[in-house]
């Protein structure tokens, strides 16, 4: 399975347009996206990590007028959000190695840090601190409990790893973030576990 996740990057980068082909554009993520927006202050920065092409997670907090930065460790979907959204920042670069010179109102990790291995997960709190601005909200799915999984895209294994609730949220604490809410396989959002805190003040 560690084979697996050192392929993860790769795999993005050669499936690219596959992956945004085949990518929902129906937002069944709206009603968390709301919630984790009344968080942020409008117009705010959002740092999307592991933005993916962009749609439509991206594209609708652009079109709401928030000043998104998209991370994302392959050149390929960076590429396809440059084309798409040449006004917002998107930089290619792996998130377990983040480092930007700037601060955010609201940090998003939707389906991307789950590639990470356990420890890699640990280490991007830090991470989040680092670019959250004061009251920032952080959003992240995971998997339900402490486990690896691989599935399988464009018959390649596909990585997965999570902690437990319990770690998620020890972690959470000990950054300075507390939890707003937390829903495990959340049957109105695909099946998704789904983290949103906020920076205490």
């Amino acid at each position: 399975m560690t084979d697996d996740a050192d392929r993860i990057i790769g795999l993005y980068q050669r499936h690219a347009h596959d992956f945004d082909r085949e990518r929902s554009r129906n937002l069944f993520e709206r009603p968390w996206l709301d919630r984790f927006a009344a968080l942020v202050r409008r117009g705010g920065s959002i740092l999307d990590i592991g933005c993916g092409s962009g749609e439509p997670i991206a594209r609708h907090f652009i079109e709401s007028g928030y000043l998104l930065t998209g991370i994302d460790s392959s050149r390929a979907m960076i590429d396809l959000c440059g084309s798409r959204f040449p006004h917002a920042r998107f930089v290619v670069a792996d998130m377990r190695t983040l480092h930007l010179a700037s601060r955010h109102d609201g940090i998003l990790a939707w389906n991307s840090f789950f590639h990470l291995r356990r420890d890699d997960q640990r280490a991007m709190f830090a991470v989040f601190r680092a670019h959250a601005a004061p009251d920032a909200a952080p959003m992240f799915t995971s998997g339900p409990s402490d486990s690896e999984a691989i599935g399988n895209f464009q018959g390649e294994p596909l990585y997965h790893a999570s902690l437990s609730p319990d770690e998620y949220r020890a972690l959470l604490d000990r950054h300075g973030f507390e939890v707003v809410a937390y829903e495990a396989e959340d049957p109105e959002c695909g099946g998704h576990t789904i983290w949103l805190a906020r920076l205490r003040s």
